[in-house]
């Protein structure tokens, strides 16, 4: 089915839908006599997922300048009204193939509302003018869990407190969550879980509510998945990366955090012990320490989280084909 059209162009993309996991991806293609764009997209989601697009770009003249290509994604509603912005990074550059090949992803609050939204990608094709073209998102219902957790003295005092180290280690990390680099292109296929186990304690977006030993209650979001297994049980990363993190926390206990792509983390909470250290790199399934009850944590379990521009997502997203490489060539 003809979706939109470029403009400035009367060329038209063609739609063909397929299913992936919990969510749908989407095929599109299109050219003129002076370039070709394909590319793939996350075109059915839930709240608290992501949409991934994939685009390559490739021109007609070999000796097109390729540095002069640039992308961005925005995330709107169907009032074209902006909800999030994010720029597109290179996955590769070739100019045996004269082609650009693209990536970009935004994480979808667990509390948007299901509905019709859409995708402007506005991108510059090898140093002509900006273009721009919208693709159609459909974010289907969701429910999420809930969980009333009881909290003794000490994970009270844990939760509760205000120290200025406990402050500066929240800044901490956010600092990094929030770094975006573009050379940081680690892994693109499917990642792994970080356990062998199946069992999980709770799950991405669960709304808990805290009652303390006070008599005080708080309510949040737990906006990672929690593996009930004890401690000193390995725990792996889930994709090659870098380490960006790797210390003892206030509430998240010993803590590792790996950048994997531009923007986008995993982190695992409440380890017994660390197997890595700051600056190193892994590989997927590299040992990186040991699950243990550090932090506030009501018993042994492995807290695992995923960041992407600095907002949680759902980890099981990348256990499937996220970025839409497993067919490529």
């Amino acid at each position: 089915m003809i979706l939109s059209k470029l403009r400035k162009t009367t060329l038209v993309i063609i739609i063909m839908l397929f299913a992936i996991v919990t969510t749908f991806a989407t095929n599109a293609t299109f050219s003129n006599t002076d370039y070709s764009i394909v590319l793939a997209y996350t075109e059915k989601t839930y709240p608290g997922d992501a949409i991934f697009v994939h685009m390559a770009l490739t021109a007609t003249n070999k000796k097109t300048a390729l540095e002069n290509t640039s992308a961005t994604l925005t995330f709107q509603d169907e009032t074209g009204k902006k909800i999030d912005k994010v720029n597109f990074f290179n996955i590769s550059v070739s100019k045996a193939k004269a082609s650009v090949d693209m990536l970009a992803g935004v994480a979808l609050s667990s509390w948007l509302k299901a509905g019709l939204y859409s995708i402007k990608v506005t991108y510059t094709p090898f140093g002509s003018s900006p273009m721009e073209f919208d693709l159609p998102v459909t974010v289907n219902e969701k429910t999420f869990d809930t969980e009333v957790i009881a909290l003794n003295e000490t994970n009270t005092n844990i939760r509760t407190s205000e120290s200025p180290t406990k402050v500066q280690q929240v800044n901490k990390l956010s600092k990094v969550l929030m770094k975006t680099d573009t050379n940081a292109v680690y892994q693109l296929n499917r990642f792994s879980a970080p356990t062998t186990s199946t069992r999980r304690t709770d799950t991405y977006a669960s709304r808990r509510t805290f009652e303390y030993s006070n008599g005080k209650t708080a309510t949040t979001l737990h906006i990672g998945i929690d593996y009930g297994i004890p401690t000193g049980t390995p725990v792996t990363s889930c994709a090659a990366g870098k380490i960006v993190m790797a210390e003892n926390r206030i509430t998240t206990g010993w803590t590792v955090v790996i950048e994997h792509l531009p923007g986008l983390y995993s982190l695992y909470y409440h380890l017994d012990s660390l197997g890595v250290k700051e600056g190193q790199m892994v590989k997927m399934g590299d040992i990186i320490g040991k699950s243990g009850a550090t932090g506030l944590a009501t018993g042994p379990h492995l807290h695992w989280q995923m960041s992407l521009n600095g907002q949680a997502v759902n980890p099981d997203i990348f256990l499937s084909d996220f970025a839409f490489v497993d067919n490529d060539d």
